[in-house]
């Protein structure tokens, strides 16, 4: 799919792309949903194997009732205590996610160029996979009013094509059951860390680390079976094995670093470059663009892994769909070849032209040329924005009903909180009648997202309106404060660079009221 021009539309197409293989159903729910027990230790510590030389969904609010928590449910405090996973910060996050795989190392050799499988023996980290999702939490989370298609897929690879079984409506546990014990069935959750508070965890921690919105998946796969047909993905790819064991065959891309989803037939993919048997606790990396498929081996009962899925329209080029607009309008302010009108007839024309190319040619050198010095600045405002109302909100949102702490004086040393949720962007004031475009600044922020609705989708217009009511707008005076707040580790609020001492106190009180500031 194109992107509009002047809008980077969200990623949240990673879920309807179907991400990652999912394995179709385990043989029935009834007994079989008790919580399984710790996983068993695996032989090899550590591998990484080497390549040789791909409609709207409206918004979810959920009716939680306290009796319908999930039936296995920890504190965050013995969540933290048994986690081999650091949140100190976003960084330690992703470096225990992948450990003992460096970060450093991961970038440089495997982000966007080749699959990357680690095997873990730790029994600790298998069982804290294990915990993140298991098969007693499927009933639970049914009784919290899922849906089909929205919130649950049920499929199966036959002959080379997902079928799709899904009903319509409501989730019922024990229809859903039937519909896999029947069918070898795969069922694909969507977006479980709406519900799931330890995913959430996760998740919030990474779209700080990538910035970018971070989606997931749950797939749940019975034996001998395989959901998905071959295809590629336009994320990259995180999996992480929680239960069971799955059979994973990669394939050389086909469109490397693939902008969409494709389905595959198997005569035209070759012979797989990877065959890997993920178990629990193993993680398996691989790029955008990677072919693969997947499937529950025999003799093993059920599968269910996690797929995290990240950077869906994060290149280069979408950044210059977003910020190119905006720099060609603001040079056709100032250059007045620009605005001159083109040849007479031209649009009649079968072809351009060698004059009209070299005319563009010329005027896009100049903008480049402007661009690398630095003497115009990139507004990537949509993707700013993008990002930042969609994203989840702060793990601990909960405790950020109102402002806590004192009020700001002039003489208070603060901080500015939540700097990876907070982008500042300079743009027209919104409905403004006056015949010069007057620039404002936006504070947006993610504070009050909605957990619920994360990666669900939103109309374009829903989307503009909530980035109004989710963030703070300045006169284009007070950027060079926020900037100042943006940089310091701490500042002193009457040494803001505003002109009165009225001005910098407003600006305190305004960041203090959103949360985004602190008193030391």
């Amino acid at each position: 799919m194109l992107l509009h021009p002047k809008r980077v539309h969200r990623a949240t197409r990673v879920t309807v792309n179907n991400n990652f293989q999912g394995r179709d159903l385990f043989p029935m729910l009834g007994e079989s949903s008790r919580c399984p027990g710790t996983a068993a230790e695996h032989v090899c510590v550590f591998s990484t194997e080497k390549m040789p030389k791909k409609s709207k969904t409206p918004s979810v609010k959920r009716r939680i009732a306290d009796q319908e928590q999930p039936a296995v449910k920890r504190s965050k405090e013995e969540q933290s205590d048994t986690s081999p996973l650091c949140f100190q910060s976003p960084a330690t996050l992703f470096e225990s996610l992948i450990q003992p795989m460096g970060t450093d190392r991961f970038f440089s050799e495997y982000w966007e160029k080749k699959p990357l499988h680690l095997q873990r023996s730790d029994p600790g980290t298998a069982s804290y996979y294990q915990s993140l999702f298991q098969l007693c939490d499927l009933q639970s989370l049914c009784s919290q009013g899922l849906e089909y298609y929205r919130d649950i897929n049920v499929v199966r690879c036959v002959n080379g094509k997902k079928k799709l079984l899904n009903k319509e409506g409501r989730v019922k546990h024990s229809v859903l059951n039937k519909i896999m014990s029947q069918n070898k069935a795969t069922v694909q959750y969507h977006q479980p860390q709406r519900f799931k508070d330890e995913l959430w965890r996760i998740q919030e921690k990474l779209e700080c680390f990538f910035g970018a919105l971070v989606g997931s998946n749950i797939y749940i796969t019975p034996e001998e079976s395989q959901g998905l047909p071959p295809h590629y993905d336009d994320v990259e790819v995180f999996i992480l094995q929680l239960q069971g064991q799955k059979h994973w065959r990669l394939y050389n891309p086909t469109v490397p670093l693939a902008a969409e989803y494709s389905v595959q037939s198997e005569d035209s993919i070759g012979i797989p470059t990877h065959d890997i048997i993920l178990k629990a606790g193993d993680l398996l990396y691989f790029p955008r663009g990677t072919i693969h498929q997947a499937r529950t081996p025999a003799g093993v009962n059920c599968s269910i892994h996690l797929t995290l899925s990240t950077y869906q329209r994060m290149s280069w080029g979408d950044l210059l769909l977003d910020v190119f607009p905006s720099l060609l309008c603001d040079r056709s302010r100032r250059e007045v070849g620009l605005r001159e009108g083109m040849a007479r007839r031209l649009l009649l024309s079968s072809s351009a032209g060698l004059h009209t190319n070299k005319r563009l040619a010329a005027s896009l050198r100049a903008l480049a040329d402007e661009m690398e010095t630095g003497a115009q600045d990139l507004g990537f405002t949509h993707m700013k924005r993008d990002f930042i109302m969609n994203r989840l909100p702060p793990y601990c949102q909960q405790q950020l009903s109102s402002p806590s702490g004192k009020s700001p004086a002039l003489e208070d040393t603060v901080i500015l909180t939540f700097k990876d949720h907070v982008v500042i962007t300079v743009e027209p004031r919104p409905q403004s009648t006056d015949d010069a475009t007057e620039l404002v600044v936006f504070v947006l922020h993610s504070l009050k997202n909605q957990r619920e609705g994360h990666m669900m989708g939103d109309s374009c217009d829903d989307q503009e309106e909530r980035s109004i009511s989710t963030g703070l707008q300045f006169p284009l005076s007070y950027l060079q404060a926020l900037q100042q707040l943006q940089l310091a580790e701490q500042l002193v609020v009457a040494q803001l660079q505003l002109p009165t001492q009225e001005d910098k106190l407003n600006l305190a009180l305004a960041l203090w009221s959103e949360n985004l500031l602190r008193v030391l």
